[in-house]
């Protein structure tokens, strides 16, 4: 299963791409997290339902001094895991 989260609230300048690279990297999922211009946080994920959902509840929980406002979903074609390797954060550097 391949899920698209779009995080918005307090997400950026927190460490909320390194609290979801590790959290998903636990779960072994594939895919990236990464910030967007907007001042949102963005992830694409693929795994077990099991493991998204694991993911999904620490989206909506975050890291300590971020806000999670709002938790944006939708699924994607399986066919959209087919490049995706293992969890990382996109744009970091």
């Amino acid at each position: 299963m391949v899920l698209h989260f779009l995080v918005q609230g307090r997400v950026q300048g927190v460490g909320f791409r390194w609290f979801v690279q590790r959290e998903a990297a636990e779960l072994d999922l594939r895919g990236w997290v990464r910030n967007t211009e907007e001042g949102e946080v963005e992830v694409v994920a693929a795994g077990s339902v099991e493991d998204l959902a694991e993911l999904r509840a620490s989206l909506h929980r975050g890291p300590r001094g971020s806000r999670v406002d709002h938790v944006i979903e939708h699924y994607l074609a399986d066919s959209e895991a087919a490049d995706l390797s293992s969890f990382r954060i996109d744009g970091a550097w």
